[in-house]
């Protein structure tokens, strides 16, 4: 059979090969690069040394833009850690666990930690206030059936009574109970995220409160530990950043509340 040849003896099957081959290559360094536009360049686990990234596995910064005129977010502007945190490594290797030297959760530590979200609270697609007291909501309620539970005592991990829930905070995307109001024994106001509280109603409970069978019941943390809970800067508004030293807050309580949690079952 008669080959076709381009240049000298450079055919076309040569051709189509070489092409395949450099957009093969190419194919390869471009979603190396793409991979790591997020996250990139890496940093010492120990040291906290950020390691430059080569031409050809740094793609450069991934832009988003964001809504309601919040201008753009780069994840690699974003301030990093501080390598300094309070607690000790228990033994020095990768991956080893830390054990806290103060307040694991007032200092946000361990199972507490949270991330340093924007400091600004999240919106509607209409650009209203999205966690808001249930009375600055737009006309969501409590469903007739459901317990409205504002006025009821809240009983803590050491079965104290910690205070009242003086108010519900609801989602107006989402028309879901976010957050509970709690009026604390010293009178301070904190909230409590839903998903840690147990609405106990008559039928279902221990008799904790013999003479008042209707209570909220949160184990994540201690009675005295109410009045610690991360404030809100400003009335009526909780912010992203507010909300995940919230909810860290509580969820480090179910490891570190008390000393009985942080010790091993085993």
């Amino acid at each position: 059979m008669d080959n076709t040849y381009i240049v000298g003896t450079f055919d076309v099957a040569e051709l189509a090969f070489f092409l395949f081959l450099f957009f093969f290559i190419g194919l390869v360094i471009y979603l190396n690069r793409e991979s790591r536009r997020e996250g990139y360049p890496l940093e010492d686990e120990f040291t906290g040394k950020v390691e430059t990234g080569l031409p050809l596995s740094d793609a450069g910064k991934k832009t988003f833009k964001l809504p309601h005129g919040r201008g753009v977010y780069v994840p690699e502007d974003v301030a990093r850690d501080p390598v300094e945190v309070p607690g000790v490594r228990t033994f020095r290797a990768g991956g080893a666990p830390y054990a806290p030297t103060g307040d694991a959760m007032r200092d946000g530590f361990g199972a507490a930690s949270y991330a340093n979200r924007n400091d600004y609270p999240d919106l509607t697609f209409d650009g209203n206030l999205r966690i808001v007291p249930l009375a600055d909501s737009h006309d969501i309620v409590i469903a007739p059936n459901d317990p409205n539970i504002v006025g009821w005592p809240v009983i803590a991990a050491d079965k104290k009574v910690a205070g009242t829930v003086s108010d519900i905070w609801v989602d107006q995307s989402e028309h879901i109970i976010r957050y509970i109001e709690v009026t604390t024994n010293a009178g301070t106001k904190v909230l409590a995220p839903m998903n840690v509280v147990a609405v106990q109603t008559k039928g279902l409970l221990t008799g904790i409160l013999p003479d008042n069978p209707e209570q909220v019941e949160i184990s994540a943390i201690t009675s005295a530990q109410f009045d610690a809970v991360p404030q809100l800067a400003k009335a009526g508004q909780i912010t992203r950043l507010e909300e995940d030293k919230i909810m860290a807050y509580y969820g480090g309580g179910y490891l570190h509340a008390t000393a009985e949690r942080s010790e091993p079952w085993l």
